[in-house]
């Protein structure tokens, strides 16, 4: 499996095997005595102009095209051969025989494998082409599944600094949760830190592809506490500075949020994610719209009323990254903090974001700060 121990030990072995599925399928119950037949490879039949299994008899008469042959072809914008002098090397000759494809497939295959790259075309069938599910008080921009992609606040500048901490007239423990990635969608929208307005947009791969989680559909919500900031030049217990970025938040109620809504929630707990040699907060907290957020105040009353939640959470922290091929993640603790815990968090993230806006007890110069939009009303103290 791609990010076990033994791929990784592995990476250039072909670990396929004809009868891999079959074994899988052979395994599922309620098959009684259907037998599972193994892959079998075809090939083209240079004589009848179809793709067949091979005649032992006569193995010259047959080409192979294997998938990779096939999308190297399309590639290359391979064009019919003759039907009467079909070349047994057809990459060479940039052709594909006759009955091998019908022709207007044909043309669709060339057409994707030659603008793969263009994402504002093609998206992956595994991702939904879909409109983007925002809040009505938010503009977006572009499609969503492409990078020109955005979303933006009509009322506030910016979704990190003009959005207040915490509601009005409510106690500490509830604060403003921004949207950034709503329940089982898997784009991994991000909040842009150097981009004026601080616009949501979908992160991006090394190769500049938009990145998807592909460790299943997020089972919460995930977003931003506004006006906070894990600082880097400060370091926890075990020598890790602060991630560089707003406290990330996983909403744990039933109900999928919109993208860029602003929801009062209830902190739970927190857990500490050690994430490439940075301390990277994950804040729980339950949406003060959900049925249960009455009956949960604490991770205790989570597991009572939504039992093994923070066991996924966990899981989903550390194993997320391992359906890339990375290794699993590090946390702190295998375990959450209190609720009185992940307010200290809250409120030391808080001023640290006041500091990195000229508003702190220091006025000192910020290190990175230069990278950052910090030019709207909140962040400047109007």
């Amino acid at each position: 499996m791609k990010g076990s121990a033994n791929a990784l030990a592995h990476p250039d072995d072909d670990l396929y095997d004809g009868d891999h599925g079959r074994y899988v399928l052979q395994n599922s119950p309620g098959l009684g005595g259907m037998k599972i037949l193994s892959f079998v490879k075809v090939m083209y039949d240079i004589q009848d102009n179809i793709m067949k299994i091979p005649d032992e008899s006569r193995l010259e008469d047959f080409i192979s095209i294997s998938g990779t042959k096939m999308r190297l072809l399309a590639r290359n914008g391979a064009v019919p051969c003759s039907p009467t002098n079909i070349p047994t090397d057809l990459v060479e000759a940039n052709c594909i025989p006759s009955g091998f494809m019908v022709p207007k497939g044909w043309q669709g295959v060339v057409d994707y494998y030659r603008n793969v790259d263009d994402t504002e075309r093609w998206i992956p069938w595994s991702r939904p082409i879909i409109e983007a599910p925002i809040d009505r008080k938010t503009e977006a921009r572009g499609k969503l599944g492409s990078t020109s992609f955005s979303l933006k606040h009509r009322e506030y500048d910016s979704f990190w600094h003009d959005i207040p901490l915490r509601p009005q007239r409510e106690s500490k423990e509830i604060i403003n949760f921004v949207v950034e990635i709503p329940m089982y969608m898997t784009a991994k929208m991000e909040l842009q830190k150097g981009m004026a307005g601080n616009v949501i947009k979908q992160d991006t791969n090394k190769d500049g592809s938009p990145r998807y989680y592909t460790y299943g559909t997020p089972f919460f919500n995930y977003g931003l506490i506004p006006q906070t900031w894990e600082d880097p030049s400060l370091k926890s217990r075990e020598g890790n500075g602060g991630d560089n970025d707003p406290l990330d938040v996983m909403e744990v109620g039933s109900a999928s949020l919109k993208m860029g809504s602003i929801n009062p929630c209830k902190v739970l707990g927190s857990l500490e994610l050690i994430d490439e040699g940075e301390t990277d907060h994950k804040i729980i907290c339950i949406a003060m719209s959900d049925p249960d957020a009455y009956r949960i105040k604490n991770m205790t009353d989570l597991d009572y009323y939504k039992p093994g939640t923070t066991d996924k959470l966990i899981d989903w922290l550390k194993r997320y990254k391992t359906s890339d091929g990375k290794p699993e993640n590090v946390l702190a603790r295998d375990y959450p903090t209190s609720v009185s815990e992940a307010l200290d968090i809250i409120d030391e993230t808080h001023n640290r974001w006041r500091t990195l806006c000229g508003r702190g007890i220091s006025s000192s110069y910020v290190k990175g700060a230069d990278k950052f939009w910090l030019s709207s009303p909140g962040c400047l103290g109007q």
